[in-house]
């Protein structure tokens, strides 16, 4: 369970970077080079460099040597790992909304409840 815990703590510091997620959009269209993910940034290849190395050490994204080139792919492992957890937390969540639906419907629409017949009788007396 910690593992699980520290490869989703490293995954979601990793998306935390507006400039990372940018990277996985693009690498979502296909392996790229590091050069190739600079390219829309005015970022120097350096600091997208660090940004692949964040996303790599999170595991979201994996990199190969090339000769002089490193090519950069999404872990779909990971991506899957991040996702069901999301998921899990949006199941329970929409449950619980469902639970407060209900409980607000019913409070708006109360159940009319009839008094037994013995005390409506003793009021009487």
């Amino acid at each position: 369970m910690v593992e699980y815990s520290n490869e989703l703590d490293r995954a979601f510091h990793a998306l935390a970077d507006a400039t990372r997620r940018g990277i996985l959009d693009r690498l979502s269209q296909g392996p790229a080079s590091v050069s190739e993910l600079a390219k829309p940034y005015a970022s120097s290849l350096a600091a997208i460099q660090q940004h692949v190395q964040v996303l790599e050490a999170s595991g979201l994204v994996v990199t190969e040597k090339r000769g002089r080139t490193r090519e950069c792919r999404i872990s779909s492992a990971a991506v899957l790992r991040v996702e069901r957890w999301l998921s899990e937390r949006r199941q329970l969540w929409e449950y619980r909304f469902d639970q407060l639906e209900k409980l607000v419907e019913g409070e708006k629409n109360p159940v009319k409840r009839s008094i037994p017949v013995q005390l409506a009788k003793k009021g009487e007396s």
